[in-house]
């Protein structure tokens, strides 16, 4: 892999080495694979209201108001990494079927790069959410959340809720 400052040239592209007329990416948006402004954008529900996920937890609906209203950001993290954030969610709230999120997988990082090429190879989908249990109560084997403190929302290869899922949306440059 070449470098991004890099052009390449004929004789490069035919195996030689770089020649005189190889200039650094003067302007020539065309052929440079991306800036560093590039952004896939995503959406989807990263929570499902009463819906039990695999560890037989559900989430009671407004179980998140508390949180998204005292306006602490949620994190974009891939696999729960908090080492290395790779977006912004741009908009995170609370409709009727559960919690909403649309946000940038941002290309500036190496795991942003990778996680976008997986999202729109398709390899990656699911969603994830990290968060604090502040209220819950059991109901038989279930733990139902009534109130959480909502710290990030992951893309993930396996969601504990198989319906937690993202979709492209529009404005991914």
């Amino acid at each position: 892999m070449r470098p991004l400052t890099e052009r390449p040239s004929e004789e490069r592209r035919a195996g030689g080495t770089l020649g005189p007329r190889d200039k650094p990416w003067e302007g020539d948006e065309e052929e440079r694979p991306h800036s560093l402004s590039d952004h896939l954008s995503i959406e989807g529900y990263a929570s499902l209201f009463w819906t039990r996920d695999l560890n037989d937890d559900v989430t009671a609906a407004g179980a998140f108001a508390e949180s998204l209203a005292a306006g602490a950001p949620v994190k974009m993290l891939h696999q729960h990494d908090e080492a290395e954030p790779i977006g912004v969610w741009d908009e995170v709230f609370e409709d009727a079927k559960g919690l909403f999120v649309r946000g940038r997988i941002l290309r500036t990082t190496p795991r942003g790069r990778l996680v976008a090429a997986l999202v729109e190879a398709g390899a990656l989908d699911g969603l994830s959410i990290g968060f604090r249990q502040v209220k819950a109560r059991t109901q038989g084997r279930l733990r139902v959340l009534s109130r959480v403190e909502l710290w990030e929302v992951s893309i993930v290869t396996f969601p504990m809720l198989p319906g937690a899922r993202l979709t492209l949306s529009s404005g991914s440059a």
